[in-house]
Order: C-alpha cells, then sequence, then structure tokens
C-alpha cells in the first residue's frame, strides 16, 4: 500500500504538468478539463523556469501548491469525505482543527512529489458530461519512464463566490485519495476518537517538518 500511495502522490503531482497552454477564463465559465490543464501549466511552468530553488527549498513548493492549487479544491468536502460519518458529530473546533491538519499533510505531501517532477507528460482525455452536470470526471494519463499511469479526477460544479469546478478526490491506480485516509482515520479514531485522530495529524506533520530540516 505504501508504494502505491507513493505513485499515487507522485502520479498526481505529476498531474500539474501537462505542456499544453489554454488561454485562461473566467472561473465560473472554465470546463474542469481545461481547468486541470490550465493548473497543469501554471504550476509546472513556474517550477520549470527556476527548478535549483523549488528542489533546494520544499517550502517555495509548498507556498506554490498552498497558493495555485489549494484554492481550485473542496477542501472541506475532501476532508467531511476522509473522516467519514463521525464528521458530522465534531464540533465546529474539532472540524477546523482536521482541515488544518489535514491540509498541511496533503500540500506537504504533494509538494514533496511535485519537486521530483521531470520530463514526464499528461494527456486529458474526452470528457463525457453535458453542460447541467454539477459533478464530473476527468481522465488523464501520465507519460514517462515506465508504464503509462491513469489519473482520474472528481471535480464539483460550486456557486456563489469563488464559483467554479472544484477538485474533491483524485484516483490513480485504481485507489481514490479519500477513500485511502478514510480507511487511516477510521482506524484512529476507533482506537483514539477525534480528538486522537487530530493529534496523530498533528505529530505527523510535526515530524514531517523534522525530517526536512534532518
Amino acid at each position: 500500500m505504501k508504494r502505491v500511495f507513493l505513485r499515487f502522490v507522485v502520479s498526481a503531482a505529476v498531474a500539474v504538468g501537462a505542456l499544453v497552454v489554454f488561454p485562461a477564463a473566467h472561473a465560473e465559465d472554465e470546463a474542469a478539463d481545461v481547468l486541470i490543464k490550465r493548473l497543469s501549466v501554471d504550476v509546472l511552468e513556474t517550477i520549470k523556469a527556476d527548478k535549483a530553488a523549488y528542489v533546494a527549498d520544499i517550502g517555495k513548493v509548498i507556498a506554490l501548491v498552498d497558493t495555485r492549487i489549494m484554492p481550485n479544491v473542496n477542501f472541506q468536502r475532501m476532508t467531511a469525505s476522509a473522516v467519514g460519518p463521525v464528521w458530522r458529530q465534531a464540533t465546529p473546533e474539532q472540524k477546523k482543527r482536521l482541515q488544518d491538519e489535514f491540509k498541511i499533510l496533503l500540500v506537504r505531501t504533494y509538494a514533496g512529489a511535485l519537486s521530483q517532477v521531470s520530463d514526464q507528460t499528461i494527456s486529458i482525455k474526452p470528457m463525457r458530461a453535458s453542460a447541467d452536470d454539477k459533478e464530473v470526471l476527468v481522465r488523464t494519463e501520465v507519460k514517462g519512464s515506465g508504464d503509462p499511469i491513469q489519473l482520474e479526477y472528481r471535480l464539483e460544479k460550486t456557486l456563489g463566490q469563488g464559483a467554479g469546478w472544484k477538485i474533491y478526490n483524485l484516483n490513480v491506480l485504481g485507489v481514490w485519495l479519500v477513500e485511502t485516509y478514510r480507511t487511516q482515520f477510521a482506524q484512529e479514531v476507533n482506537a483514539k476518537g477525534l480528538d486522537g485522530l487530530i493529534a496523530s495529524l498533528t505529530d505527523r506533520n510535526k515530524a514531517n517538518v523534522g525530517a526536512k530540516k534532518g
């Protein structure tokens, strides 16, 4: 599972590496597959412009992911789905802490994989969707050394402020990110409760910071 998840993370990072430039569009009018391509160009080209600096300073990659990618993620939905039914029992403070720690975990993991991206490319497969769909699946294929990897995004259409398509799950090698974390989190909750899960995430994030400094 650890090996599969590592490939998952690296492939997810590569997924922001598409090499076809599309003109920017208003977020609310932008198709989901075009959004994925635009993010790909934005992030990958930014890193390529100064690869040495991003490799030397993981903090720069974290900041890039946080500012460019995370605004296009429905993170509350992702966290609630990963935590599972017990999310409804969480207090507002617990929900905030869960989102904060889960976000740090994902951003750092994603950034670490993104710093390893080299010559991989991605192609976007034709999307089967109608104009009034509120949720869509964007399928992509990552190509590089080794066999091509199929990567899929689930996105939802949001309204109001910040309207547009938001990512809420990823699938690579048949493994959905949210479901993978849900299994891990359920074990923590069953053993130690919600506060135990929060403490575990906090400790893991602190350990990751220490490992980077070391």
